[in-house]
């Protein structure tokens, strides 16, 4: 049996602009997802895929030597999945030779949105040996710094550069972390559609080295007032490139602390700062997925 693991993801800046070549801060999940690969004698392959309550959500069937789709319980995802086996074997001819079965087990919630794509890609590429960045455009596309997570043991800077991107761990373990927590939106945002109407156009160089500025300052930030004033700063500046207000200006005006968007906005997670009382205020408001920092990080 083969066996691999990849992290999921989490984007604390330049959100959008880093699909135009802002350096991004990054940090790995502690949950992630496995992939394992039973190989046997039979032309078939089998996939099964399972959540973080080890339910069955999704399963297909495929011819190995073509890797044509004969049955699946989501044809959707199958073709997807297909496409992207296939592209992994031209690029490795040596890849999926037998059949077998593939197992792959997710240990955070599908829509929590932090990487269950990208997970995959990763696992996939590991099994493959083949570039995950190739992968994942031809799966997702994207700018890359969830497949450089996947990976990564610790928070990365990233810069995308298509298939070579340049990524360096760094560290970010502020002194306040304990007044960092994230808080889900219930309701999962569809990053793909995100990427894909986000107007490139819209980032200058003055504007990425703007977003560079503020991602070296939020890193090294030396308490929690600066790291509120840099991270509403940051809100104001991405909410002007896609012309979106704040989510604390439109969700959460009254919350004391400050808030910050995550990857694409609209859905999935938010980051909040303050102390354990103040955070009751989202549960309060109906959001009772609450994490704290320390939790959720690898």
């Amino acid at each position: 049996m083969d066996s691999f693991y990849s992290h999921g993801k989490l984007l604390l800046t330049s959100e959008y602009a880093v699909l135009a070549g802002a350096k991004a801060l990054a940090i790995p999940c502690k949950k992630g997802q496995f992939l394992e690969y039973i190989p046997d004698a039979t032309a078939l392959l089998q996939w099964k895929s399972y959540d973080e309550k080890a339910k069955l959500w999704f399963e297909a069937e495929y011819e190995t030597s073509s890797l044509r789709l004969l049955n699946t319980s989501d044809k959707g995802v199958a073709k997807r999945l297909e496409k992207v086996l296939r592209f992994a074997k031209k690029e490795n001819s040596s890849f999926l030779i037998t059949g077998g079965l593939v197992v792959c087990r997710l240990e955070f919630k599908r829509k929590w949105g932090l990487g269950s794509s990208s997970t995959l890609i990763s696992n996939i590429a590991q099994w493959a040996k083949v570039n995950p960045y190739r992968l994942l455009q031809v799966g997702f596309g994207g700018s890359g710094y969830d497949i450089a997570c996947a990976l990564a043991a610790g928070p990365i800077l990233y810069k995308r550069n298509m298939e070579e991107p340049v990524v360096k761990s760094v560290a970010f373990f502020p002194s306040f972390i304990d007044q960092l927590h994230f808080i889900y939106l219930n309701q999962k945002k569809n990053s793909q559609e995100a990427v894909q109407t986000f107007d490139l156009k819209t980032m200058n160089e003055k504007s990425i080295e703007k977003c560079n500025q503020l991602t070296d300052a939020i890193r090294i930030s030396k308490n929690i007032r600066e790291f509120n004033v840099l991270i509403e700063e940051h809100e104001r500046l991405i909410g002007r490139f896609i012309d979106q207000k704040p989510v604390k200006e439109r969700l959460f005006p009254d919350f004391s602390g400050s808030i910050k968007s995550l990857g694409a906005w609209g859905g999935d997670f938010i980051l909040a700062t303050g102390s354990k009382e103040s955070i009751e205020y989202f549960k309060e408001k109906g959001y009772s997925t609450v994490i704290p920092y320390r939790e959720m990080i690898l």
